[in-house]
């Protein structure tokens, strides 16, 4: 548009410039956080919460409280990685002590082309498997599998040593093996 890149710069703006146009009470800024993370995040708390209802509901908490608290972030982690604590956190406010629903259908517009891990935790039976997992190993398969975070960026979004993950990871793992053998029987 202009000489200075304008509209361009804005288009390709890195997610530390725009989170920092939320902290401003740039709402144009958090329509782009949510086209960008909105699919994501949702995937990560329907997966937490096992209802589409109220994974929506979460993802409306968590964008409310990204707008708030946009000021706070320090760098200290990437946005993304961030935005995954802030749902986390709002997640488990909202589902402390209540056991999770049946899952439900996720959105089938989020993403068109879900990869190879959507698809092999998307089954029924797996669906069953992963709501019987206690929260704090749901959280880490739904962050591994199916936000592909390294083990590093799990830690730092649940504010866990790394060990943690990583035996998260392993408990999780029997515990859906046990389900799936249990259910395939």
């Amino acid at each position: 548009m202009d000489a200075g890149g304008g509209v361009r710069r804005r288009a390709r703006e890195d997610d530390g410039s725009l989170l920092a146009r939320v902290a401003q009470g740039d709402t144009t800024a958090l329509n782009e956080i949510y086209a960008r993370y909105g699919g994501p995040l949702f995937s990560f708390l329907f997966r937490l919460s096992g209802d589409r209802g109220t994974a929506e509901e979460i993802l409306q908490d968590t964008l409310l409280a990204v707008w708030r608290s946009a000021g706070s972030f320090q760098k200290r982690s990437s946005v993304s990685t961030w935005l995954f604590g802030v749902a986390r956190r709002q997640a488990h406010n909202r589902l402390r002590g209540v056991p999770p629903p049946v899952a439900a259908e996720p959105y089938d517009d989020l993403d068109p082309m879900p990869g190879p891990e959507e698809l092999a935790v998307s089954g029924d039976r797996v669906q069953a498997a992963l709501v019987r997992l206690p929260l704090p190993q749901r959280e880490v398969v739904v962050l591994a599998f199916l936000n592909d975070l390294s083990h590093q960026e799990i830690a730092e979004v649940l504010g866990i040593p790394v060990g943690t993950v990583k035996s998260r990871l392993h408990h999780a793992r029997a515990t859906l093996r046990g389900c799936l053998d249990e259910r395939m029987a």
